[in-house]
């Protein structure tokens, strides 16, 4: 290859950024290295006249490489692993006499050591670990080779060239973009970083484009399923030019560690103008509500064609979103759910809840906060970068949360390294960590400016940590891989040994607790439905010989599943006497009408309950949160599930307000079957059906029956009609 173009530089020769996979810059056609007599022509050599690449859904080059199912019409192979193209010349190929290779460019400038250039030579056999291409059969005017690439090389889209020797210098083909060829990461081959040796595995977290979402509360556990998508038209240039926006190297585009660090940054916008824009504030002007979303190729094909950040995202859509893009590249990854995640504002390792002297909740001073649940990504690599038994599952978010290395963004971080407290680690491994492993710390911040810790509960925090199942819809705990259980000794042998890393806690807990109080407070939320009454129960249970009064307030928030209070909606105080060794329970009554007219998009509450001990001056709290009961949407699917046969989907949302129902969006989706679609119903007084029919312009796939299109409702303002929405699959020929 001849001399890259280069730009002179304060008296140095340096070649400009190569950080766009779709920039390009043509390789000459002809490159004479020496004197060239008269009479010169390369037609009269070894020219190429075609080239196959083999790149039908139903050719080996694809099932082999399990990238058949990528609604492409390009070659989409995976590293490490050989596959087959035919070139035909324009005389018959005499190995003796001509001299010929394949070469693969990717970007602007492309350079050999930068494994931007790639000169595949020919070889007798090739090697484990190495680019290489073998003649396999030769026939007439053709040869079919093997190719091989490299375990370790750049994932992108390339450019593909013949190039022929002559005594004068090289010939080389023209750019023809029908012989690009998109590589990707591969789990199949053991040499890759990201090789998973599990079938049943892989067949999850790389081959499943649907899934499903854990989110609600920890005692009313809920699930939504989401189209991840990686396979469908669009998706994959979508995935590549996110790494173009972020300016990301092609060199390092063949690394899963820089990978996953860059989308993590790319899928939220906070300072990089990435895929999404994030919204906590329950105001989605311009944009669509996150509850809306069914997944995340409407996201990723909007950011590509507008260019611009798509509204709007929380955390389940970043996951999401994410989730798409690290299965799309080849990188096995999975959602997970932590139920009441840390977010540790000053990396001390403790949620610190402070308390007025009469026992009311400080919002001044309280500046971190228990989200009900938050989704992040585990993507599969090895970490050549840690010691060793640091690879596996990386946490990755990419919900903006904290600043990481200048950008918001987090990971990758062993959750190995995490259960064991390894939080020197790289990368954001002290954030994911208290994610999971923080004390919950109540303080009472006296007027003379002292704080007193009255409480430390160190078992709320990272109650419960959920992802999918291999091979079904069900939750699975996956909690034991990133703690050790609540109460055993290597439990707070991992908080010791990250405190021993420099993470800061100022203030002491173990030494200034103050002596158990002789009265014991608890209470649970009965199961609350949408727009019905329902109440809290408190339990006091007198340990003592002696009598005890004690002075209670209850306060009941509206919340955004973050842990942050938008309003009071409810306050109650009330007094309790209680008998020697006495149980007494307190009921309240929340009314439909005090909550309604302010509820979030989650419909989230949070009880927060103090109490002092008139003898003892004892302060009791204690904090839950419930989800409100909401109508289910069903599915209904008639017809038979076979490919070119017609079905028809009913999709059902009942209201249970008596009051009119506007503003009701439904949302569809089916990878493989159906296009996203939404439906908007305005009005409707009665209970009634509305009917649709679509017309789908693909063959359903055929393993239609394990992937149910997947709805979500969103309703602005709730009524009492029942809605049907209806979609006719039409029969297209397979």
């Amino acid at each position: 290859m001849s001399g890259t173009p280069g730009t002179t530089f304060g008296g140095r020769r340096a070649v400009p950024p190569n950080n766009s996979n779709a920039a390009e810059n043509e390789l000459s056609t002809v490159e004479l290295q020496s004197l060239v007599p008269r009479g010169f022509n390369p037609q009269d050599y070894l020219n190429v006249t075609g080239v196959h690449l083999f790149k039908e859904r139903w050719d080996t080059n694809k099932i082999d490489h399990h990238t058949d199912k990528y609604d492409s019409n390009k070659l989409i192979v995976r590293r490490g692993q050989s596959f087959y193209i035919q070139i035909d010349f324009n005389r018959p190929y005499e190995p003796r006499r001509d001299l010929f290779r394949v070469e693969y460019v990717i970007g602007r400038y492309p350079q050999e050591n930068k494994g931007t250039y790639v000169p595949v030579p020919i070889v007798s056999e090739l090697q484990r670990g190495k680019w290489g291409a073998k003649v396999v059969t030769r026939d007439d005017r053709s040869v079919r080779l093997s190719i091989q690439s490299s375990p370790k090389c750049i994932v992108g889209k390339f450019r593909m060239y013949i190039a022929v020797w002559t005594p004068y210098g090289i010939i080389r083909t023209s750019r023809n973009p029908e012989t690009d060829t998109y590589i990707l990461f591969n789990p199949w081959c053991e040499e890759d970083a990201v090789y998973l040796d599990d079938d049943k595995e892989r067949e999850e977290y790389v081959l499943n484009d649907i899934g499903v979402i854990f989110y609600g509360d920890f005692n009313n556990i809920k699930s939504r399923s989401w189209s991840y998508g990686q396979f469908e038209d669009g998706i994959l240039d979508a995935c590549l030019y996110m790494m173009d926006r972020a300016q990301m190297d092609l060199s390092g585009r063949g690394n899963p560690i820089k990978v996953s660090r860059v989308g993590s940054a790319m899928v939220n916008s906070k300072d990089d103008e990435g895929v999404l824009v994030g919204s906590w504030d329950n105001i989605y002007a311009y944009g669509v509500p996150p509850s809306a979303w069914t997944g995340s190729i409407d996201i990723l094909l909007e950011y590509q064609s507008s260019q611009n950040p798509v509204r709007y995202g929380q955390c389940w859509v970043f996951a999401g979103v994410f989730n798409t893009f690290l299965r799309c590249l080849g990188i096995p990854a999975r959602v997970v759910t932590n139920y009441f995640s840390a977010h540790d504002n000053d990396a001390n390792l403790q949620m610190d809840i402070f308390l007025e002297e009469d026992g009311n909740v400080n919002s001044k001073l309280t500046k971190d906060s228990v989200w009900n649940y938050h989704c992040w990504n585990e993507a599969w690599m090895t970490r050549p970068d840690l010691p060793v038994g640091f690879g596996g599952w990386q946490a990755v978010d990419s919900t903006p949360q904290e600043n990481s290395d200048g950008m918001y963004r987090c990971g990758p971080a062993s959750v190995q390294a995490i259960k064991h407290g390894h939080v020197c680690f790289q990368f954001d491994a002290p954030f994911v960590f208290a994610e999971v492993n923080s004390d919950l710390v109540y303080i009472t911040a006296k007027k003379d400016g002292t704080h007193v810790v009255e409480a430390v509960d160190t078992t709320h925090i990272g109650k419960l940590i959920v992802t999918k199942q291999i091979g079904g819809d069900d939750m699975k705990d996956i909690t034991d891989t990133y703690k050790f259980q609540e109460g055993q000794k290597e439990e707070r042998l991992a908080l010791e040994t990250a405190l021993m890393y420099g993470v800061k806690k100022p203030l002491n807990t173990e030494s200034v607790i103050k002596p158990k109080s002789d009265v014991v407070m608890d209470f649970e939320v009965e199961n609350a439905v949408l727009g019905k009454d329902f109440k809290v129960n408190i339990t006091f249970q007198n340990n003592s010989p002696n009598s005890h009064t004690i002075s209670a307030y209850l306060s009941g928030n509206i919340t955004f599943y973050t842990g942050v209070s938008k309003e009071e909606f409810k306050k109650e105080t009330f007094d309790v006497t209680l008998e020697p060794l006495s149980i007494k329970e307190e009921e309240v009554l929340v009314r439909a009408g005090e909550y309604m007219g302010q509820l979030l998009e989650q419909a989230f509450l949070q009880f927060f309950v103090t109490a002092r001990v008139d003898k003892t001056g004892d302060i009791l709290a204690k904090q839950k949160s419930t989800v409100l009961t909401i109508p289910k949407v069903n599915i209904k699917v008639r017809g038979p599930k076979m490919v070119g046969s017609d079905m028809v989907v009913t999709v059902e949302f009942t209201n249970p307000l008596k009051e009119t129902l506007q503003n009701v969006w439904i949302h569809l989706d089916g990878p493989g079957v159906i296009k996203p679609k939404r439906k908007l119903f305005r009005y409707n007084n009665h209970s009634g059906k509305v009917k649709h029919i679509s017309t789908s312009k693909k063959s359903p796939v055929s393993n239609f029956p394990s992937q149910i299109v997947t709805p979500q409702a969103l309703s602005e303002d709730m009524g009492t009609s029942s809605y049907l929405y209806t979609l006719a699959v039409p029969r297209i020929p397979p």
